[in-house]
């Protein structure tokens, strides 16, 4: 019973670090892929964080009146 009982448990280690390796190599290609995404269309990302800086400073508006507000 003891032994079948440790025999299950490394199964489920090997399970959870097989899960966390998958993950973590799943993460990094993930941040691999944004990278180069960003690389290559890099003029359109300056043109959408261009387009939502107006925003951005309203929000900021609208943030600093409500703390002020109190």
């Amino acid at each position: 019973m003891a032994e079948e009982a440790k025999q299950e448990e490394k199964k489920v280690d090997v399970k959870g670090v097989l899960s966390t390796i998958f993950k973590v190599i799943l993460g990094l290609v993930f941040l691999a892929l944004g990278v180069w995404a960003i690389v290559v269309w890099r003029r359109n990302v300056l043109l959408v964080i261009s387009g939502c800086i107006g925003l951005f400073l309203i929000l900021a508006g609208i943030i600093t009146l409500a703390i002020a507000k109190e």
